[in-house]
């Protein structure tokens, strides 16, 4: 067992949170935050520990790297049905994170890379420092995505440019990244954490019904007929502006006590 997996060693995922917003950091930065199974796990257990009064969390990691990629030290000793397995356990606790209680912002710098492009794709909102690049190099690894990717990556970006990254190793920088839709803002470096808290806690402020419409039912909506999305988008509007929070907002709108929107 690598040392920095050893019960008494720091832990693989740190927790905290101030008011609204929780921060959860991968904390392996000498492996370049390369993601284990336990680390997986540790994140799990991070999310599921979230106090009840966190409406967002941004998504981090210690030192230069959010993430290399899986930790590859874990794959020659598995057989076909234990990679099996170990991917469906990186499923459930990414379904968590995508689709859990509150809405998720990253923050990510250095290698965002495989496995850790596979995470970043779970969060609902992106935040790159121009120090940022990202890569699928499985096809040089001789391996294939585990983690999701070739679900949500591709929703990102399509399944066209995931095909020429996987087979001829192109790397995006964050400038590049930006453009073709992995990631929503682009900062300086060491400037991502403060735009990640900024972004969370605006999104902490609005109605709860509202952030898990917008996480669960957009999906959702994306992926069916016109006919059935619309229908599942008056249902979940109905059931939005039926909140009591919900009308207490349009009465403040109404009654000009409410911001209206403004350019950024």
């Amino acid at each position: 067992m690598p040392r920095d997996e050893l019960p008494d060693a720091d832990p693989l995922v740190l927790a905290r949170h101030d008011g609204p917003v929780a921060v959860l950091e991968l904390n392996r930065p000498a492996k370049r935050n390369a993601i284990s199974l336990a680390m997986v796990r540790e994140l799990d257990r991070c999310i599921a520990m979230l106090p009840d009064d966190v409406k967002a969390v941004v998504l981090a990691a210690r030192g230069e790297h959010f993430s290399a990629g899986l930790d590859l030290s874990e794959i020659p000793e598995m057989s076909a049905a234990q990679g099996v397995h170990h991917s469906h356990a990186w499923y459930q606790v990414f379904e968590r994170l995508q689709f859990g209680r509150v809405p998720v912002v990253a923050v990510l710098q250095g290698a965002v890379v495989g496995g850790g492009l596979e995470l970043a794709a779970c969060a609902h909102v992106r935040v790159a420092e121009s120090s940022a690049y990202f890569g699928l190099p499985e096809g040089q690894r001789g391996i294939f995505l585990g983690g999701g990717g070739s679900v949500r990556v591709s929703k990102l970006i399509g399944f066209s440019r995931v095909t020429e990254m996987m087979l001829t190793g192109h790397v995006y920088d964050a400038d590049e990244a930006f453009r073709i839709g992995l990631t929503h803002y682009t900062v300086a470096p060491g400037e991502g954490l403060a735009k990640a808290l900024a972004l969370a806690q605006r999104i902490a402020g609005n109605a709860p019904m509202s952030n898990f419409a917008i996480m669960r039912a957009l999906p959702l909506i994306a992926e069916q007929p016109m006919s059935h999305g619309l229908m599942t988008e008056s249902l979940i509007a109905a059931i939005s502006q039926s909140e009591p929070e919900a009308k207490e907002r349009v009465e403040a709108f109404l009654a000009k006590r409410a911001a209206k929107v403004q350019r950024s």
